[in-house]
């Protein structure tokens, strides 16, 4: 995959909302195959589409790629084939599979922002979708698309069809799902949809900041979504799907492998066994014995 390639692809995921890792190559010391300016695109489930190395080099990028997505921080990765001290600013990996040269990436999570649906064409709805951009939200107005991605719902239209967009966010198991209405209106809103709509919507929506016009009631309704959205120890990731994954260690080499479908592995004895490269895999099925 060329450079231009990778440009489109990475923009392609974004229009798309898919979570990946950026990585690029700032150095190479030889012997290595990758180059400066060397590119790759590490997808949540272990993927890797462009270059960044061999086999080897590749293991240990897919590992701390997704362990990035998990945390949302971007770093620089040094690969060296032989063990270094920790160095400010960088994340050092000791590689013993690495031909002889030494590596460093720049990784790079790129994460979709937390999409939050509107309901309604009132000045609150207006001031919403004005207001949570600068938060880093991505606002949409709902009409009555999938919610199954979104952060929050936030219906905001004071009587007109209120009941279809609460329904449609319950059912979408939308973490926030807001009702910007009088407590007594609201309260009798959410018992007409039965169940435990009462419990699972805030209404009134937002904080109880004294708020009078709609941009002040817009802005303590993103607050609210703000002050209750999950929070990863390590960073965010916003609420794309993102699975953590666990890591292994290769018998032969002792490196860490992501235990993922795009990592070599192998059944061995009613339990798998995962591989940087190719070589340590033929190693190990010629002699599992000498890796026990």
């Amino acid at each position: 995959m060329s450079r231009p390639d990778v440009a489109a692809r990475a923009a392609a995921l974004r229009a798309d909302r898919v979570p990946f890792v950026h990585v690029r190559v700032v150095l190479a010391e030889n012997p290595t195959s990758a180059k400066p300016g060397d590119e790759a695109l590490v997808l949540a489930d272990g993927t890797m589409e462009g270059f960044v190395g061999g086999t080897c080099a590749e293991t240990t990028v897919r590992s701390q790629s997704l362990a990035l997505l998990d945390s949302g921080e971007a770093t620089l990765l040094r690969i060296t084939p032989e063990p270094e001290p920790d160095q400010p600013g960088k994340r050092v990996v000791h590689n013993p599979c690495l031909s002889g040269g030494t590596l460093e990436l720049f990784l790079e999570p790129i994460v979709p922002s937390p999409l939050v649906f509107v309901a309604g064409e009132a000045p609150i709805a207006r001031a919403l979708l004005g207001l949570g951009a600068a938060l880093g939200y991505e606002l949409r107005a709902y009409d009555g698309a999938d919610l199954s991605g979104g952060a929050a719902v936030v219906v905001a239209s004071h009587g007109r069809d209120e009941e279809d967009a609460l329904s449609a966010a319950l059912a979408a198991g939308v973490p926030y799902v807001g009702l910007v209405a009088s407590r007594k209106r609201g309260r009798a809103v959410l018992e007409s949809l039965g169940g435990d709509a009462v419990d699972q919507v805030h209404s009134p929506a937002g904080l109880d900041i004294g708020a009078r016009t709609p941009e002040e009631v817009a802005l303590s309704v993103l607050a609210e979504i703000v002050s209750i959205r999950p929070r990863p120890a390590r960073g965010s990731t916003g609420d794309a799907e993102v699975v953590v994954i666990g890591e292994a260690v290769d018998p032969v080499c002792g490196m860490n492998v992501a235990m993922v479908d795009t990592s070599l592995h192998l059944e061995h004895e009613g339990r798998t066994v995962w591989f940087c490269g190719s070589g340590c895999l033929r190693a190990f099925a010629d002699n599992p014995a000498a890796f026990s």
